[in-house]
């Protein structure tokens, strides 16, 4: 009976999204990440591919450490953004709440029910594919550099993310197993900017 239901539950990526946000409160799993830009001339856009690790906690905290081909570190702490380039040692401050409502973060790691995430998207079901379940988020406002999203789950586990940027680049990350609910240290989501490197608050 218990199967049945989760079944059930899962029929549509919707479901899938609910028990996400209901079960998982916290999870860590490995990233590809493919980028890929806008045709231009006639010629297919460029594409380029990168990889790297995934940590959150609800409500509002996350971590995706990109390994290759560069290095790069974005941290969310619940209050503020950082982005710490390894190359160019330099570090970007944000304002969390102002820039992650209508992101793909807030449909990982920000919403707490679907109620919140749907005042700030509109979300539908869409058809099963690659063995997962989908849900196309489009944002209400119209201003924000994001054009929509698509959630990609196997079962209640975050498995894909699609995003369409307003400049038409796609970018697709795809996880690992992702690890459900594990004890993640609290030093996971604090960020001290490297000596030297320069910080750009905005």
């Amino acid at each position: 009976m218990l199967a049945l239901t989760a079944s059930l539950a899962w029929a549509d990526g919707l479901g899938s999204l609910q028990a996400f946000i209901q079960n998982t409160r916290s999870g860590r799993a490995d990233f590809t990440q493919t980028v890929t830009a806008p045709p231009r001339d006639g010629k297919p856009g460029r594409v380029k591919t990168s990889s790297g690790a995934f940590e959150f906690q609800r409500p509002g905290k996350f971590r995706f450490d990109y390994k290759k081909p560069f290095v790069q570190t974005i941290v969310a702490d619940g209050k503020t953004l950082w982005l710490y380039d390894a190359d160019l040692n330099q570090v970007t401050e944000r304002q969390q709440a102002q820039v992650l409502g209508q992101t793909p973060a807030a449909l990982i790691a920000e919403a707490t029910d679907l109620r919140a995430l749907q005042a700030d998207f509109t979300l539908t079901a869409e058809p099963a594919r690659d063995g997962l379940q989908w849900v196309k988020a489009l944002p209400k406002a119209k201003d924000g550099q994001l054009q929509q999203v698509q959630v990609g789950f196997d079962g209640d586990k975050l498995a894909a993310l699609e995003i369409l940027d307003s400049f038409g680049q796609r970018s697709v990350l795809t996880f690992g197993a992702m690890q459900l609910n594990p004890q993640l240290p609290a030093s996971a989501f604090e960020f001290k900017p490297p000596a030297g490197a320069d910080v750009l608050r905005q």
